[in-house]
């Protein structure tokens, strides 16, 4: 009975040898979907094919381009420069192994997934040089891991979420030439402690964004078009000021002179 349970556990062990990663189901349907949600004109995601979603790991290796593997699990997309259109997939949270995402130097537009905050082993989120729009979304906070938030060059709106200040082990934050607006929170523009400091290249480009290490409100004076009004309010101003003046000015003039000559004429006139 012994001999026949050391027989089934060292064929078991045997198998584990020879294949010793599963794939899981969550990274098939995760890269699978976020494929489709890919425009790849120049097909250089060529090997990204049905057959490979199903079994993409070998090791620490991958069946797809960009992809490493560990333990059977995606555990890095590295997608930077490879013309890539299209969106980010919401289902990019099933690769719940991924620590690192890089879609940086693409033409990807929409909006940064919010179901990002599933990747509860993110350290390093990078998408900048792409056409992202919308918000930056305040869940991401709860990638507690995360050291490293790279969104410059995008077209993202609104603030800062002030939530991201919780990220304690974040030491590289670029929001840069974005259209984001209001003021630096305090948690992310001043951190206090020992957690490490963000200059203002972090934050340059943003036009209507204020604030510390930013020069104090900085965008918050009058702009090009006020200042042309204020000028030429204050001109038209003055000349009917200055019309109203010289209107006074000619009409007691008038009453003074008419007074001289009434004067001038009792004068001359003899009297009877």
């Amino acid at each position: 009975m012994k001999k026949h349970r050391y027989f089934f556990l060292f064929s078991i062990f045997s198998l584990l040898q020879l294949n010793p990663t599963i794939s899981d189901p969550n990274d098939e349907a995760c890269l699978t979907q976020l494929y489709a949600s890919f425009v790849d004109p120049t097909q250089t995601l060529k090997n990204w094919t049905t057959s490979n979603f199903a079994d993409p790991c070998n090791g620490f290796d991958s069946h797809l381009q960009g992809a490493t593997c560990n333990n059977g699990r995606i555990f890095r997309l590295s997608l930077s420069s490879l013309n890539l259109r299209g969106t980010i997939s919401p289902s990019l949270s099933k690769c719940t192994n991924l620590q690192t995402l890089d879609l940086s130097s693409n033409s990807l537009s929409g909006e940064i997934p919010s179901e990002l905050k599933d990747l509860s082993n993110l350290a390093v989120l990078n998408l900048s040089g792409n056409r992202l729009s919308g918000q930056i979304p305040p869940s991401l906070y709860l990638c507690a891991y995360l050291n490293v938030i790279d969104l410059h060059g995008n077209q993202l709106v609104g603030p800062i979420p002030q939530q991201l200040g919780l990220l304690v082990r974040l030491t590289t934050l670029d929001v840069s030439f974005n259209k984001l607006s209001g003021m630096i929170p305090a948690s992310i523009g001043n951190r206090s402690g020992n957690m490490p400091r963000f200059n203002a290249t972090s934050f340059q480009g943003n036009k209507d964004l204020y604030g510390y290490p930013l020069e104090p409100y900085k965008n918050k004076g009058l702009s090009v078009m006020a200042i042309v009004g204020i000028g030429l309010g204050s001109g038209f101003l003055s000349l009917i000021v200055s019309f109203t003046v010289v209107c006074i000015w000619l009409k007691v003039s008038e009453q003074k002179l008419a007074a001289a000559e009434e004067g001038k004429i009792s004068h001359l006139m003899p009297d009877y």
